[in-house]
């Protein structure tokens, strides 16, 4: 089953955490210093808020889905339609290792299609193993 997902860029964490724990009715499953994460069941939403980004607002959508089978399905709906696709494959991100693929609508909003397959104590292991801290391309 897909559950639709959306990434915020925001200014203060703590203040997105505050609002949108009310309106969900519901804690984040996840928070970190940088980013924190719902997952709501009615509706189905992986909504997400990160710190790591330009300027605050929509960073991309998406679906994440259960089943590898699912993102097979995706995957091969984008390259039916010639749609323009980056196949990521297996990456670490928002602290999670997933397998994901982007495409792009035509008005340049980026849309992740990834199946989630555990948790990380970092955003992203190349930014851990590097040191590096850089705005986010991913979740």
């Amino acid at each position: 089953m897909k559950r639709f997902h959306v990434h915020l860029h925001v200014q203060d964490l703590d203040q997105s955490i505050a609002f949108y724990s009310r309106l969900f009715a519901a804690a984040p499953v996840r928070i970190e210093r940088d980013y924190a994460k719902w997952m709501l069941d009615d509706p189905r939403l992986n909504f997400a808020i990160s710190t790591r980004g330009a300027a605050p607002g929509v960073d991309h959508l998406g679906f994440q889905v259960d089943e590898a089978s699912e993102l097979g399905e995706l995957k091969a709906r984008a390259q039916a339609a010639d749609m323009a696709l980056l196949d990521e494959g297996a990456t670490t991100c928002c602290y999670a290792r997933s397998e994901k693929h982007w495409v792009t609508d035509p008005q340049g909003i980026a849309w992740e299609h990834f199946h989630t397959l555990g948790d990380i104590a970092v955003f992203r292991e190349a930014d851990a193993a590097s040191g590096a801290c850089c705005a986010a391309a991913c979740c």
